[in-house]
């Protein structure tokens, strides 16, 4: 064989897999169609969250007033802004190539096609491997009546290109989270935004609590929102985008236009060219390649993590298959077995949870008890001048074991770092309670929906 392990893709999910093979001492070849990094790296969350942290800035700017602080007339410098964006892009990828590198993984530039079950084919050669490990990731899905130009009518890629003048009217199909992270970056940036969303509630899998709470302020913000609405057709005119839209509930129809349309109602896993029956490997009707917790395919010897491999489609899950994908070629004793994955909505405030929500809790037979505490009593909330959202446990009532945690609020996502290790743990709400944590912090608020649950909360009235 030519390597013992072949990792196809280089998404988050791809490299991680090859750097600790790699780790591991195994010989090592990656073989990327595009660019390493993936989607995430390259046209995803980093690119994205830059745009989020420019538009913050512009928005912080906006009400420094409050406290006494002016500035002038704000100005934008698009292309700067684009290339400062696409800067950090080069970085990071850069750094990738650079640790494929340093750990000796033959990196293979072209699209990867299975001959056989141990052999695939890149470019114009052909190379054979022990094992296979599929991390080809993701892409934005169509919708009929809606087609992408990247100019006027985008996906989540060509959204990461902030045109000049930025868009006066903007509307965003889809109002989940990709959906909502670009709307936070136009509303910020000066553009009149609506959000549609086909389902009864935005950000679905979230807690309906949680989901309430960031759709208010989402609202206040500017970003006018539409649940129960599609999308039929968009015809481009002299004035705009002109969009049918229609009520699921009533079947009514309007049109309304818009400058650009953002497209963005979920992701298909990308298989196209990879020949998988070549290989014998078992595909599902909607493109995915599923594997079990040591990411193994129906072909012991092939491999599947990330998007490509099933739901959740995030960077952190495919990192994490990634790795025990690796460990488990090298003879490790590794498995997928987290308690649960995380999900983060990188707006102001951030939505992020992790475990169960009430309602799951409550379908799955748990006698549920929980316990909220609003940021509007936190002292570093409000020196931050954000002070909406909450900190939200739900607890299993008689053991006191914690299922899930749902912040809305500034760094919600950093936050979340201790109530997954919590869940990890098999913790309590006592067990978070007793933990002393630093003042003034944000992380504060956690322990104090910890002592809520048990109606001990110090900062606010507890009923």
């Amino acid at each position: 064989m030519d390597f013992d392990v072949l990792v196809i893709g280089a998404g988050p999910g791809g490299y991680h897999a090859a750097i600790r093979a790699a780790q591991l001492g195994l010989r090592v070849a990656c073989a990327e169609r595009e660019a390493v990094g993936g989607v995430c790296l390259n046209v995803g969350c980093i690119p994205t969250k830059a745009l989020l942290h420019a538009g913050e800035q512009i928005a912080a700017a906006r009400h420094a007033a409050d406290f006494g602080l002016t500035f002038g007339e704000q100005k934008m410098d698009i292309a700067k802004l684009n290339g400062w964006k696409d800067g950090i892009v080069k970085k990071l990828t850069g750094g990738v190539g650079a640790l494929f590198k340093a750990n000796k993984i033959t990196h293979l530039i072209g699209e990867a096609s299975f001959v056989d079950a141990h052999t695939v084919k890149v470019g114009d050669k052909t190379y054979t491997a022990g094992s296979f490990i599929i991390a080809t990731g993701s892409e934005p899905a169509k919708l009929p009546g809606l087609d992408v130009d990247q100019v006027e009518i985008v996906d989540s890629t060509g959204a990461l290109v902030m045109p000049d003048p930025v868009p006066a009217r903007m509307l965003c199909v889809g109002g989940g989270v990709i959906g909502f992270e670009f709307s936070h970056v136009y509303n910020n940036m000066g553009s009149a935004v609506k959000v549609i969303e086909f389902l009864p509630n935005v950000i679905p899998g979230a807690d309906a609590d949680a989901v309430k709470e960031f759709a208010k302020s989402m609202t206040k913000q500017g970003i006018k929102i539409e649940t129960q609405t599609k999308a039929n057709k968009a015809e481009k005119k002299a004035d705009g985008i002109h969009v049918e839209l229609e009520s699921v509930k009533t079947g009514e129809k309007r049109t309304e236009v818009f400058d650009r349309v953002l497209v963005a109602v979920g992701r298909r896993p990308r298989t196209d060219g990879l020949n998988m029956a070549a290989a014998g490997v078992h595909v599902t009707d909607r493109g995915f390649i599923p594997a079990d917790l040591q990411q193994r395919t129906n072909i012991p010897h092939i491999y599947s993590v990330g998007d490509v491999a099933g739901n959740p489609m995030l960077a952190h899950k495919a990192m994490k298959e990634g790795l025990v994908a690796a460990e488990v070629i090298a003879g490790k004793p590794a498995a997928q077995d987290a308690v649960a994955i995380p999900g983060v909505v990188y707006t102001s405030p951030e939505l992020a949870w992790v475990g169960l929500t009430e309602q799951e809790a409550k379908d799955k037979g748990y006698k549920v008890k929980t316990g909220t505490f609003p940021l509007s009593a936190s002292g570093r909330a409000m020196t931050l001048q954000q002070t909406d959202g909450f900190v939200k446990m739900v607890v299993e009532a008689d053991s006191d074991l914690l299922l899930g945690v749902h912040i809305v609020g500034p760094h919600a996502s950093d936050l979340l770092g201790e109530a997954g290790l919590a869940l990890e743990m098999a913790a309590t709400a006592t067990d978070i309670a007793l933990t002393i944590h630093a003042h003034p912090t944000l992380g504060e608020s956690v322990l104090e929906a910890a002592e809520a649950v048990h109606k001990q909360a110090i900062h606010i009235m507890n009923r």
